[in-house]
């Protein structure tokens, strides 16, 4: 009997737990945004700017992401463009070099690691605003001119730009991630109306120069950047109107592995940034700086306990605890099998969907795993032609 009652005290705890995070936080963010709204006063300001790409190997993408850039409707005599190749061994330097005549800058520097390229690459920009682009997804025309809207707000620090994805072809098995960071977008739009998002993604982002801060190894860049203007006392927010493209992961292995190294880095971030967790200090941006890059990273856990306590509390009979089990465990069933086939129709977006979220789930254990045994990740080479978001 006492099992019974862990048993029941740990499923509601754990349940309580993931549906708070889950659902509960977000759907708190877009009440929140409805009545305690803080509008930004942006307009159509033109600040120089840089705009800055780290790359290393990225000799496919790097053209049309530079073409891309060329193409915005932004005044040349205000922009420059820096390609910070960090020790590459292909052709990404001479890819970057045929832009010099169009004003691109190539820096050539030996493998040191990205946060070393991008504090270099900073480091010679005059502009009054940094732009940071992943060097292989595409920006919109008029990514440029709507990034830097915002800033005409002096309390505005930085400014995160609306990733999306290029049309989906029919039932190509990226159901789960789409999904993903269509929640993040509405999440996003929900925390700028009201105050600040919690950190930007590196397809493209843009900061105030003098809150770019010298980047440390073994942290998510985007996040180590784009928190330090809340360090700093200013606003972070979210530019819908800013579009980069990108082409989801091609393959759930190649996903797992960037997911582990994006949570494994995102976590030692939140560890170095840990004062941020301080609603003393920070109010209610620590609250969602705890749920976004906490509890949802370490979301296995609870779930985990959700499952096997509920399987432990079904022995005594009844239909509730059996229900219970039985669904988690065919959820998580589906998830494995759709990560090793792929079906056409609802059952197949479906199955890509548990895929996804299985996907993840490991990779945050794999992740939480790496930071209990002090294993940080500097270094690593592209393996997908999508670069890393926090």
């Amino acid at each position: 009997m006492l099992a019974q009652r862990i048993a029941h005290g740990v499923f509601y705890l754990s349940a309580g737990v993931v549906v708070g995070t889950y659902v509960g936080f977000p759907a708190g963010l877009v009440l929140r945004a409805k009545v305690a709204r803080r509008p930004v006063r942006a307009s159509d300001v033109t600040p120089s700017i840089a705009v800055v790409i780290a790359a290393h190997n990225e000799e496919s993408g790097l053209g049309p992401k530079l073409e891309s850039v060329l193409r915005c409707d932004y005044p040349r005599h205000l922009l420059e463009i820096v390609v910070a190749s960090d020790g590459s061994t292909d052709r990404t330097v001479e890819v970057a070099r045929e832009f010099e005549t169009r004003g691109v800058r190539t820096l050539d520097l030996p493998r040191a690691g990205k946060a070393n390229a991008l504090n270099t690459a900073v480091a010679t920009c005059q502009a009054e605003v940094v732009v940071l682009s992943d060097a292989n997804n595409p920006l919109d025309r008029l990514a440029l001119r709507q990034i830097v809207r915002p800033f005409a707000d002096p309390d505005v620090g930085g400014v995160a730009g609306d990733q999306r994805y290029v049309p989906a072809t029919r039932d190509d098995g990226t159901t789960g991630e789409r999904s993903y960071w269509a929640l993040d977008r509405m999440v996003k739009a929900a925390e700028a109306a009201s105050g600040n998002i919690v950190s930007a993604t590196g397809a493209l982002y843009a900061v105030r120069r003098e809150l770019f801060p010298r980047v440390i190894e073994g942290v998510t860049d985007d996040f180590w950047v784009s928190t330090n203007v809340i360090r700093l006392g200013r606003r972070l927010v979210f530019a819908t109107d800013a579009v980069v493209y990108e082409v989801p992961s091609p393959g759930h292995r190649l996903e797992f592995q960037r997911k582990v190294r994006v949570m494994t880095r995102g976590l030692f971030g939140v560890y170095e940034r840990r004062e941020l967790l301080d609603p003393r200090r920070f109010g209610f941006y620590s609250l969602q700086l705890l749920a976004h890059k906490v509890l949802r990273r370490l979301m296995v856990f609870p779930l985990v306990l959700m499952w096997l306590s509920s399987i432990l509390a079904s022995r005594r009979g009844g239909w509730f605890w059996p229900t219970m089990a039985a669904v988690q465990t065919a959820a998580y069933a589906g998830g494995a099998l759709g990560l090793r086939v792929r079906l056409p129709g609802p059952a197949g977006r479906a199955l890509s969907l548990s895929a996804y979220f299985v996907m993840i789930n490991v990779a945050s254990a794999t992740a939480a795993w790496n930071v209990v045994r002090g294993r940080r990740i500097a270094r690593w080479e592209p393996a997908r032609t999508s670069q890393d978001r926090s």
